[in-house]
């Protein structure tokens, strides 16, 4: 059998996706399976074994632009695709599978999909997690009728490519000689998501006082953010806080991210890296909902004000107040720290 998945196109649903990837595996040995995905998300590809060949998308994030679908669903034709898995729920997202001429086509329910999806699953709610809505795709549908149908959910786990790590240490003068807290403070879907930089000045504050060095990852977006938390720690700390924001390829940060002996992120991409990795985790939740999208992980704590309005899921506060971040003292934080910390 050879599959075709249409996957997602953010960081931390694409590290979300591995398990349906591991499930297909588990369910067909013998499969051949190719993912198409943006070229920002084949990096992970790359770090998950059960993914023979990663496709690079050649069209942008919201691009529609039907004939450019259509000549790619034709070149991937050749490949005689047996089925094809969409995971988003966009309706552009399965033209490619339809242009292609893969006879069975699964996927939820989503902007009016009929004919273009032939194996259509519409008891989402019956999937709280977004993790098993992926998962559900692998399986019959007459099988999946609620997710304690579901087998055993295996969870992302990607590998580390210790050369690579190395290379990485030695290219950005790094010292693991003390244990290094990792920061992630960025966050792509909006600033609701985004705990404010001087609570985590103050964590990793205590935390180098403590005897960790501080790791601040990100993309290039992140950097001023970084500077701020670097800034504003005391002039005698700030040699054991690195940013490594928009420095590291995403290769080289799922391999140093691996050597953190704690990580505190957002609810972001790098947050699910982190989980995947089995790295001691404190997720920090604002607009949105540990509900939905939890890290995967054993060493996991999750933190959250319980204001009326939160979870919104919204990008930006309806009411200007981002309480439920500014209201989330550090302490909290630090508490969950040490909480994993004694439990190793």
């Amino acid at each position: 059998m050879k599959i075709l998945v249409i996957g997602p196109s953010w960081v931390g649903d694409m590290v979300m996706s591995q398990s349906l990837y591991i499930s297909i595996k588990q369910e067909h040995p013998n499969a051949e399976l190719h993912v198409l995905a943006p070229a920002w998300c084949c990096a992970l590809l790359e770090r998950m074994p059960e993914v023979d060949k990663a496709i690079v998308m050649p069209l942008g994030h919201g691009d529609f632009k039907l004939f450019e679908r259509f000549r790619l669903g034709r070149q991937l034709k050749a490949q005689n695709y047996d089925w094809s898995i969409v995971q988003p729920n966009s309706l552009k997202s399965a033209l490619i599978p339809l242009f292609s001429g893969i006879k069975k086509r699964t996927g939820w329910k989503g902007e009016y999909r009929y004919g273009l999806l032939n194996d259509l699953r519409s008891n989402k709610r019956s999937f709280p997690l977004m993790v098993e809505r992926y998962d559900a795709l692998a399986y019959p549908k007459a099988h999946m009728i609620d997710n304690h149908c579901l087998p055993n959910l295996p969870w992302p786990a990607l590998t580390v490519d210790q050369k690579n790590q190395q290379l990485a240490v030695a290219e950005l003068q790094l010292d693991t000689s003390r244990p290094v807290l990792s920061l992630c403070p960025g966050a792509e879907f909006g600033p609701s998501k985004r705990w404010p930089e001087q609570h985590y000045a103050e964590v990793a504050k205590q935390q180098i006082e403590q005897g960790k060095q501080v790791w601040i990852f990100g993309s290039a977006k992140d950097i001023t953010v970084a500077e701020t938390i670097r800034h504003s720690l005391p002039a005698a700390l700030q040699s054991n806080c690195h940013i490594l924001a928009g420095k590291t390829s995403l290769h080289q940060a799922i391999d140093l991210m691996a050597l953190s002996a704690m990580v505190v992120s957002n609810d972001s991409g790098l947050m699910h890296i982190a989980a995947a990795l089995q790295r001691p985790l404190v997720a920090v939740y604002g607009s949105t909902s540990p509900k939905y999208t939890p890290p995967l992980a054993e060493q996991v704590a999750v933190v959250h004000t319980n204001i009326e309005c939160r979870p919104c899921f919204q990008r930006e506060c309806p009411l200007g107040h981002l309480k439920c971040l500014k209201d989330l003292a550090p302490q909290l934080v630090i508490n969950a720290i040490n909480k994993l910390q004694e439990r190793e």
